[in-house]
């Protein structure tokens, strides 16, 4: 809490982060393969032999047993053990749309195969849960019972009843998100794997006439999901996303006839958006629409379609700040709509703004904003300064992708990553006994749990990493999802591909594409006796000019050359005018951070200030090897 004060005391200061920052460049490749490998630790059942998050056990083995169904597998939607079908369906929409757009990309990573995997994994699930043409369970396991225990999913004691929606008790949105998520799968699919392509479309086409033709709202029926995920936004967004994704699966003329025809009425016409999520995808339909504008798919829907368009441009030029309303971002530059998970806001804004400016590139269209037209180049450098952002440029020099970069989140809010694998310690943890032994515990989550991106930062940039933070440490699938889409694209470029043209996903055949070198910045070597084991350098990073004054942002690394590890270390700081993160201030001296307590044989530590004026002097006082 005393950093926390700190930080918001230091806000003024931090306002004049607002300029774009020039970091070094990121590894996107890397970042994919963790953002992938993430969802591997989210699999509840039966894991597979070629599981790679390997404290990781089985669980949820008897999922729908009690109601006479199989409903084993699928994903965890956060830090939770509970099987949310809102927000899973949504999560296998965005994953598939980002393997339709970039699956070429993909591919050359090596990463095609992970992420057909991941996007199976979830469909599995889905067709279980869809027993019947008229049924579909949309819950297992109950988030009150789940919210009192603290237990890794291996040890669930809480209930595990299954919720279901059908003709008596409908759910538009969960039935239409389900049908969409199977439809874009099928897509995927359709080359590498055509009869479960064909399967998943039955599936959809059977879902999307449930959701049409007994109309509610899900959590009218599933009440126990209310207070989880409340479908503020009713069923009429879903039922247009659903009717754009099975006309991209199906060419069914019915589907685009669907969305001329109820365009205006539900909606999709009339909505001006500036979020994007697992509730709201008036924006995703507005750009699918757009995109089909641009194909010459309208037809005698030319003028609705045209209106779609419109609001699709609507939400773009908001997200660059170019609209006649814009979205709010922090003093460094990340878009910012709440404070409990805004990272799921980022991440699906910044897809859509990745392949409209894909879009817009292939019909040698501009985007028209308020404030003029604005080249589709400009919707790429967003996305990727948003990109860039949670990925560590950002005025905490903070990574919110664990395990990516070296000042990543430590307490993650996480039953799974919090509590030590049962593979290495497998006594029974009870219920409660996890909040008491391993929930309150300030120390570092004893499993990495790679490649999640958790909740982040607040309105200001600031960021308390503690495990009972869930507002900003918790992660969820439906951030990664989007993401993948944008690394790829990122990491691969754009190929010269013609996005308007049909999709044709490639069959996975992983290359490994040869790491390009990373760039080799100046840097500045603090003065330090040429016999110690511990050398310190630091580099400037970034500058900026505010009122007359220039301010500097620096990064140092202190590394640990021995083949011993370094305890106790103390470092002495001199002519520090401003901020610094990553150590722990001790008196006059500055040691480890909270969530670490030695450096290892030829491991490193960064931490970051700012102030107004050269490097400041830094130096090794004390240290102790062991």
């Amino acid at each position: 809490m005393e950093k926390l004060m700190r930080l918001i005391s230091m806000a003024p200061l931090l306002l004049l982060l607002c300029l774009p920052f020039a970091f070094a460049g990121h590894d996107y490749n890397q970042a994919l393969s963790k953002s992938i490998l993430f969802f591997e630790a989210q699999r509840s059942g039966y894991l597979p032999h070629s599981q790679r998050v390997t404290w990781r056990a089985n669980s949820g083995l008897n999922d729908g047993k009690a109601s006479g169904v199989d409903l084993v597998g699928g994903y965890y939607d956060a830090g939770d053990n509970v099987k949310f079908g809102l927000p899973m369906a949504f999560t296998i929409t965005m994953m598939s749309w980002s393997i339709i757009e970039y699956g070429k990309q993909m591919a050359a990573s090596g990463e095609l195969g992970n992420a057909l995997e991941a996007v199976k994994w979830g469909t599995d699930y889905l067709i279980k849960a869809h027993p019947e043409p008229y049924v579909l369970y949309g819950e297992v396991g109950d988030g009150n019972s789940d919210h009192y225990c603290w237990q890794r999913p291996e040890d669930m004691t809480t209930d595990r009843h299954a919720y279901k929606i059908d003709p008596s008790n409908p759910g538009s949105d969960l039935a239409g998100e389900t049908a969409a998520a199977m439809a874009a799968a099928s897509i995927v699919f359709r080359r590498s794997n055509p009869a479960y392509s064909s399967e998943l479309l039955r599936h959809a086409y059977q879902l999307f006439e449930f959701a049409d033709k007994y109309r509610g709202k899900y959590d009218s029926s599933i009440t126990v999901a209310q207070k989880y995920y409340r479908s503020v936004s009713g069923y009429n967004d879903e039922l247009l996303w659903a009717a754009a994704w099975l006309y991209q699966a199906s060419n069914n003329q019915y589907y685009l006839n669907y969305l001329g025809k109820n365009g205006d009425s539900m909606g999709g016409t009339g909505w001006a958006m500036t979020e994007f999520s697992w509730d709201v995808k008036y924006a995703g339909v507005q750009t699918l629409v757009a995109k089909f504008l641009m194909q010459g798919k309208a037809g005698l829907h030319a003028p609705v379609f045209e209106r779609y368009h419109q609001r699709a441009e609507y939400f773009m030029c908001s997200l660059i700040g170019k609209g006649s309303r814009n979205i709010q971002k922090t003093p460094g530059g990340l878009i910012f709509r709440q404070r409990w998970n805004n990272m799921q806001f980022v991440t699906s804004a910044s897809f859509l703004a990745t392949v409209y400016s894909d879009y817009l590139t292939s019909s040698r269209g501009s985007l028209n904003c308020a404030a003029g037209n604005v080249a589709p180049s400009e919707l790429l450098s967003f996305a990727k300064s948003q990109v860039d952002y949670l990925l560590g440029d950002n005025p905490r020099a903070t990574s919110y992708m664990v395990g990516y970069g070296n000042n990543y989140p430590r307490q993650v809010h996480h039953r799974g990553s919090s509590i030590v694998s049962i593979k290495v310690d497998p006594a029974f943890v009870a219920c409660r006994q996890g909040y008491a032994n391993w929930y309150t515990r300030k120390a570092s989550d004893p499993n990495v749990l790679t490649g999640a991106l958790v909740g982040g930062p607040d309105a200001y940039d600031n960021f308390a990493d503690e495990r009972d933070n869930y507002e900003q440490t918790e992660p969820a699938t439906y951030n990664n999802a989007p993401l993948l889409g944008i690394l790829a694209r990122l990491g691969g470029g754009h190929g010269g591909y013609n996005q308007l043209l049909p999709v044709v996903v490639p069959a996975p055949n992983p290359v490994v594409a040869k790491p390009k070198p990373a760039p080799k910045p100046k840097l500045t070597p603090t003065p330090a006796s040429s016999s110690s084991p511990i050398t310190i350098k630091q580099k400037m990073t970034t500058s900026w000019n505010h009122k007359g004054k220039t301010y500097y942002r620096y990064s140092a690394v202190v590394t640990n050359n021995s083949y011993k590890t370094v305890k106790d270390l103390k470092l002495s700081i001199s002519k520090l005018y401003g901020p610094l993160w990553g150590l722990t201030k001790s008196g006059n001296s500055y040691g480890f951070p909270s969530w670490l307590n030695s450096l290892p044989a030829a491991k490193s530590l960064e931490f970051v200030y700012i102030h107004s004026a050269s490097p400041a002097d830094v130096s090794v006082s004390t240290y102790n090897l062991a």
